[in-house]
């Protein structure tokens, strides 16, 4: 590893993941003890899920903030892929713990019926199915963008298929959102906790806009000249 190299895993790791880390520890450890659920599983699977709902839409937030700012962003952030290197670890805990909640020992009726005499058959088409198809979804596609957080994965495939891959992050949030929308209205958490759901994706709607707006304008205004 050069000196430079160095110089930007020393800076990435004190300014960036030290701090996240740290951030991580904290929400994760102050959702889990304040949690009324009896059993660890549960409260790990709550503590996890926010949290990295929360980093996952701050890598959404970074662009069209510093569009706003009238600051360009270049092809690969350090400090949006840190970011997004930490929502990457939470969500999949929460993919792995969330497969024991409901259904111990039995994870794939997350997903298909029971097999009864009586009854809905097949692939699961309720909300709790809804619920975890989109989480399971999102969790492919979270895996695939957290893998090519890399240098060397942007040398690889070149800028232009690293862009379009890392760009199926707005799919990943749509699913987040689908997923903890359902769970939220299938498990009546606490007023607090809906209006922070909300509020992230509420917030991350009205920024990617705003961004979306000033894009095109920059993009009128240049064919225009």
């Amino acid at each position: 590893m050069g000196t430079a190299q160095q110089v930007r895993f020393r800076t990435r790791l004190y300014r960036h993941h030290a701090p996240l880390f740290l951030a991580c520890v904290i929400s994760v450890t102050g959702l889990y003890v304040t949690r009324p659920y009896k059993d660890a599983v549960s409260k790990l699977s709550f503590a996890t899920a926010y949290p990295a709902l929360v980093l996952l839409v701050f890598t959404l937030l970074i662009g069209p903030w510093n569009l706003l700012r009238r600051q360009r962003m270049p092809t690969s952030s350090d400090w949006r892929r840190d970011v997004g290197i930490w929502a990457g670890i939470l969500g999949l805990l929460h993919a792995v713990i969330g497969q024991n909640v409901h259904l111990r020992g039995r994870p794939w009726l997350y997903y298909v019926y029971e097999h009864r005499l009586h009854g809905p058959t097949g692939l699961r088409h309720d909300l709790f199915g809804f619920n975890n198809f989109t989480g399971l979804v999102a969790t492919f596609v979270l895996l695939a963008l957290f893998a090519t957080s890399n240098d060397w994965s942007l040398r690889r495939l070149g800028t232009p298929a690293w862009k379009r891959l890392q760009r199926w992050n707005y799919l990943c949030f749509a699913l987040s959102a689908a997923h903890a929308i359902g769970y939220q209205a299938m498990e009546k958490q606490k007023v607090g906790f809906e209006i922070a759901a909300a509020s992230c994706i509420g917030v991350t709607l009205l920024l990617q806009g705003a961004g979306y707006i000033l894009r095109r304008r920059e993009v009128a205004a240049r064919v225009a000249a």
